[in-house]
């Protein structure tokens, strides 16, 4: 089982930078089933761009992976200081269904990243 946080404005696609993200959608999924646990709220807004980062990454902790459209270096630094996997979509168009389906063709014979979160 993987923990996936999708950075979402509709639950449909993902379509927002991690930063700039209000709703994360949290889903637990296997090589057979995809569950959506819950919606995060990460609406919170802060001043500083680290207390802003620290807030976002707390929201997806329970996450081995985020997926987002963007993410800057020094937050996907932070994410993977975090235990957490970022990962960007290949556009805004991407679908939630179609990356769920991608990852558990992948988790039945995982790449050396994937065996890594799934070793968790």
């Amino acid at each position: 089982m993987i923990k996936i946080a999708f950075a979402s404005k509709d639950g449909l696609n993902v379509n927002e930078h991690f930063g700039w993200c209000e709703t994360f959608y949290l889903y637990e999924i296997d090589a057979e089933n995809a569950n959506l646990l819950k919606k995060i709220d990460s609406s919170k807004k802060y001043e500083a761009e680290v207390d802003k980062l620290e807030y976002k990454i707390e929201c997806v902790s329970e996450a081995e992976i985020v997926y987002v459209t963007q993410i800057g270096p020094k937050a996907a630094n932070m994410v993977k200081i975090a235990g957490i996997y970022p990962m960007k979509a290949a556009s805004e168009s991407e679908k939630v269904e179609v990356v769920i389906a991608q990852l558990q063709k992948l988790i039945a014979n995982p790449p050396l990243w994937l065996q890594r979160i799934l070793l968790k």
